[in-house]
């Protein structure tokens, strides 16, 4: 064993690591439980090395009793990687992910019980794998899409299927009772209907327990619950547990955290909740808000100094994120020197704004140090078809094929095959139901009868029993498609949308099947983008083959000289020099659904926060005025970044922005006649309107506090605070 500075003298000299105040203390404070609060940019990832580096050099502590539980496969491979480059060939702790501890906890209490289990994650296909008696696919997400078939005789699409796994993650993360199901929020009808199959089919519906990776975490959790002698084991395994980014953990992971350091309590969580943003799959940042209710004896340290970012970046995030009320009270800082303002930029509409961003990263001089941020996966497949063109290289980090094989793409050019030949009715079959003429089940089946060659229309009009209203409609839409024979593509898309009514039946299908219309429309109009660089339907087919083709290679050029692509969600633990983070308008940053809650709208400030805390010197927000024919809002978010660099600027909408006593510069809307100022008019049995949740009715009072039910549930509220943001207004 070394002493205390000569382990210090020796890290600082051969790998260049030289600890600030906080960095030491969160080093050198070993035993009992704490809580290590770190900044974006703040060197976590170093201090946890080191600190498991003191552990086995200064304390003697043997490196197969420390585990260190990551969030992710890559952030545990890259905290080996880091270790061993700091510490060469000292013998490594147990890096891993929650789940493959969880899965050693399952794979022994199962063959215990004697249990056969399978897992059933993967990448399989419908109508590949093994099956069950009755036809049910073995593999997670074809298994959901049969259940959901048989129980609604609806298909699952594929934005719906991320829905639907991130609810049941929800569901089993938070540790919920069938009672409680409902707290989770989802578009997907019969959503608590699917995941009752789900789970029924799992655990009767074939000779082996199947397995998805939450219920690693729910049937490990039970079985340190129940199996003492199991328990035990694992606690006497380890003497000291760490635990990275804490702030994405869910309670289920939390409790067999907090089972398996029960006796030695030598745990060491690090996280951030100002970068919590993974609620909706059961992320619990509560829990680090919580940490000395549970672990009264805890030490709470404060890593602030962020090494990233220059200081007009570091400042204005900082006091961006302090608007959040549920959070520990940080103050980021950095020694970094000056660099520019936060750049914002609007644009006329989403495809001036993809155009703008090639020209800025074309000028770039490290493609890899640049990056372009975004809040849905669907604006990646935009700015990849104009990198494309202008042939600028690019990593997509998360490899979303949804958009080419979603049915909204393979309608368009099932439509467009219709112009081609009227003689397929196994065409007209993909798309009799996206478009006018109202062609039922029966019809289109008799059809399918009739083989001789001719056109389906003709056929339907000639050999099917059809109501009054379709003859009309059948030869008008005969003879469009004829029409559109050698039609460009953009010209082609925009009449299948109006004369053919396909936007018309989007809307109904998304009344009956709960699909997302912005998101539908935003896919056509990428489409009708792509089309307008493309002189026929065959090339448009051609290109938007060509971008999947891209997409997939793109995976080749991580770490190389390409431009990164991301989500916020996918971008944090990253860093770039020049960051631009597009679509910042209301409705998507922060979206609708963001605006239901104040925790909904906590998250999203969290998650812009993260895209901005990824820059190091050159930051740029970038929104767009139109958005097909709708006029746009800049986002809230941007109005408060203005705010902040410039106290004095006006905000849209007619606010006004005050310094609250926090010293916070904030956005307030302009008081209207229905607005409560004064808390003697609120009085129980009210009806009021929150800007931010909605209609509610109070239900008590008690000093400062206001319980208000929403449609969503009760609310306990600040009155001063309430009032102070003019939250609250009179209904009638």
């Amino acid at each position: 064993m070394k002493d205390e500075q000569a382990f210090l003298d020796v890290v600082r000299k051969e790998a260049g690591v030289e600890l600030n105040a906080i960095q030491h203390q969160a080093v050198t404070t070993t035993e009992g439980p704490l809580l290590l609060l770190a900044v974006p940019g703040s060197g976590k990832t170093t201090t946890m090395i080191m600190r498991i580096g003191y552990l086995i050099q200064v304390k003697g502590a043997s490196p197969e009793r420390i585990k260190a539980v990551t969030f992710s496969r890559a952030s545990a491979q890259d905290m080996k990687d880091r270790y061993g480059r700091l510490f060469p060939g000292m013998m490594p702790p147990a890096f891993s992910t929650i789940h493959s501890l969880t899965y050693e906890i399952v794979r022994e209490h199962l063959r215990r019980l004697r249990q056969p289990f399978q897992l059933i994650e993967g990448e399989g296909k419908d109508g590949e794998g093994e099956t069950s008696a009755d036809g049910v696919p073995l593999q997670k997400r074809a298994m959901l899409r049969e259940l959901y078939r048989r129980l609604t005789s609806n298909v699952l699409a594929e934005d719906q299927m991320e829905e639907v796994t991130a609810y049941i993650s929800a569901v089993k993360n938070r540790m919920l009772s069938r009672e409680h199901w409902s707290q989770v929020k989802t578009d997907v009808p019969q959503a608590d209907e699917l995941l009752q199959a789900y789970e029924t089919f799992k655990e009767s519906g074939y000779i082996k327990r199947l397995m998805d990776y939450d219920d690693m975490l729910t049937i490990g959790e039970q079985a340190l619950a129940e199996d003492e002698a199991l328990l035990r084991r694992y606690q006497e395994r380890y003497d000291y547990i760490l635990t990275d980014e804490s702030q994405d953990t869910s309670l289920v992971q939390h409790a067999i955290m907090a089972r398996l350091s029960a006796k030695h309590r030598n745990l060491c969580v690090v996280g951030d909740d100002d970068q919590s943003i993974y609620s909706w799959r059961g992320a619990e940042p509560s829990y680090l808000l919580r940490f000395r209710d549970i672990y009264p004896e805890a030490q709470i340290l404060y890593m602030e100094q962020n090494y990233r970012s220059s200081q007009e970046i570091v400042e204005t995030a900082a006091r961006f994120i302090e608007r959040n009320r549920q959070r520990y009270p940080k103050r980021m800082h950095t020694a970094n020197p000056s660099a520019e303002p936060i750049r914002i930029h609007q644009l006329g509409d989403p495809y001036e704004q993809a155009r703008y961003v090639v020209q800025q990263v074309q000028q770039a001089e490290n493609l890899a140090e640049t990056a372009v941020l975004y809040r849905n996966n669907a604006s990646s497949i935009l700015l990849m078809h104009e990198l494309d063109l202008a042939g600028v290289p690019f990593y997509m980090k998360d490899r979303d094929n949804r958009f080419f094989s979603h049915w909204v793409t393979q309608d368009i050019l099932n439509f467009m095959r219709m112009t081609f030949t009227d003689r397929r009715p196994e065409l007209l079959e993909r798309i009799h139901l996206r478009m006018s003429g109202y062609i039922s089940k029966h019809q289109m089946a008799v059809l399918r009868q009739i083989d001789n060659g001719e056109s389906v229309f003709d056929n339907l009009l000639t050999h099917v029993q059809l109501k009054d209203y379709q003859p009309k409609l059948l030869e008008e839409a005969r003879d469009t498609f004829r029409e559109m024979k050698g039609m460009p593509p953009l010209s082609a898309i925009r009449v299948i949308r109006g004369r053919l009514g396909y936007d018309k039946a989007l809307e109904t299908m998304c009344k009956r099947l709960g699909y997302r219309k912005d998101f539908l429309l935003a896919m056509l109009g990428t489409l009708e983008e792509i089309a307008g660089t493309q002189e026929t339907m065959e090339a448009f087919a051609a290109r938007l083959q060509h971008l999947q083709s891209a997409l997939g290679a793109s995976r080749a050029r991580r770490g190389g000289q390409a431009v990164t692509l991301s989500t916020f969600h996918s971008a944090k633990g990253l860093e770039f020099e020049r960051v631009y983070m597009v679509d910042l308008i209301e409705g998507v940053v922060p979206s609708s659904a963001d605006r239901e809650s104040e925790d909904l709208m906590e998250e999203a400030a969290r998650l812009f926060y993260v895209g901005m805390t990824r820059a190091k010197r050159h930051l740029e927000l970038l929104l767009y005025r139109r958005n097909e024919e709708t006029k746009t809002e800049e986002s809230g978010f941007v109005s408060r970044v203005r705010g902040i660099q410039n106290p004095q600027a006006e905000v849209p909408g007619g606010g006004v922005r005050v310094s609250g006593r926090s010293g916070k510069t904030e956005e307030l809307p302009p008081i209207g006649p229905r607005t409560i100022t004064d808390g003697s008019e609120l009085s129980v049995g009210m009806e009021l309107k929150h800007r931010l949740i909605g209609r509610g009715e109070v239900t008590s009072l008690e000093g400062d506090t206001v319980e208000i039910t929403f449609s969503s549930g009760p609310r306990k509220l600040s009155v001063q605070i309430c009032l102070e943001k003019r939250l609250l207004e009179r209904l009638g």
